[in-house]
């Protein structure tokens, strides 16, 4: 049987059917997609709205093994796709609306189709968590950012904040150092959470100054970030700093919400998965952000990804 076929439903609308349908074209989705490529099922990977997941936000990888320079996060991920898609994969940029997972062949909705497919990876990411203060969702793309590689080169000569502590905190405030005058990194613990390396780049860049146990309250600004309320969580003390701009990283909440009530998950979202990618409904596998809270790397990412293929390959041989 091919990969695809048409099927009928009620008569009128057609629904596709794939062997196997990847959800999410991150690391995770494009490595799934390859292996399951070279295991000719033809996979049909859904992109969602961004190719190459958060990843292709990063301005240079620099852990991935193979690219000693480092290598650009949109880069890496049409490599990604260029190799899957060598193989035969096949990939939509749509998204999906909703999935039946009750029923097999398991249905999957996007805004424009219907699809039955015989096998899932999931591989849906996570998005940046919020600070959810004052002026944030109103001065978002007027200074309040998410994403130092698509925002920072409109900071050129200026001062900016990033909040967090953790790698991602640090990896683009030392980005941001390419444009903007000064980086001041603003975290509400005492110590920063970041890999040594990093910690040590950033406190050696004349750029980058610190402020610590403090938390930003509020944006301040009418048609733009101006400055910012903070609050220092040790002291008690309000203060007020100048900026023009707000850079917020303080981790991801994963992008699960459609398989709520259907797959199992920990209580942060995440869908649990046991060593072999097996979520608890047979046929369906996650990779990736969606199924990893601790790493959340694209090496592991990608990993995960490719065991979850040879898994569903394993599944769809044997029923």
């Amino acid at each position: 049987m091919n990969g695809v076929q048409e099927l009928k439903n009620n008569g009128e609308n057609s629904v596709q059917h794939e062997k196997l349908m990847v959800i999410g074209a991150g690391p995770a989705g494009l490595a799934a997609a390859l292996y399951a490529a070279r295991a000719e099922l033809q996979p049909l990977i859904l992109s969602g709205l961004q190719l190459g997941g958060q990843a292709s936000l990063t301005h240079t990888i620099e852990n991935y093994p193979g690219f000693p320079e480092g290598v650009g996060g949109a880069e890496l991920g049409e490599l990604f796709q260029k190799q899957a898609e060598r193989f035969g994969a096949r990939l939509e940029f749509d998204s999906v609306d909703k999935v039946d997972l009750s029923q097999r062949p398991f249905i999957v909705n996007t805004y424009g189709k219907q699809y039955s497919a015989d096998s899932l990876i999931i591989s849906t990411g996570a998005n940046p968590n919020l600070l959810n203060i004052p002026g944030e969702k109103e001065l978002t793309g007027k200074g309040v950012s998410y994403c130092a590689t698509c925002d920072g080169w409109f900071f050129k000569g200026k001062d900016v904040v990033v909040v967090g502590g953790g790698d991602s905190a640090l990896e683009e405030g030392l980005f941001l150092t390419r444009f903007a005058n000064t980086v001041t990194i603003i975290h509400r613990r005492d110590e920063l959470r970041a890999g040594a390396i990093l910690q040590r780049r950033a406190q050696e860049n004349p750029k980058i100054k610190f402020v610590l146990n403090t938390v930003v309250t509020a944006v301040v600004g009418e048609k733009a970030v101006q400055a910012l309320k903070l609050h220092n969580v040790k002291t008690g003390e309000d203060s007020q700093m100048a900026t023009d701009g707000l850079f917020i990283f303080i981790g991801h909440t994963p992008n699960t919400q459609l398989f709520k009530g259907q797959l199992t998950m920990d209580d942060k979202g995440f869908i649990v998965v046991d060593t072999l990618m097996h979520t608890n409904v047979p046929g369906v596998f996650a990779a990736g952000e969606a199924a990893d809270p601790h790493y959340r790397q694209v090496i592991t990412s990608a990993g995960m990804g490719a065991a979850a293929a040879i898994q569903a390959t394993h599944y769809l041989e044997e029923n």
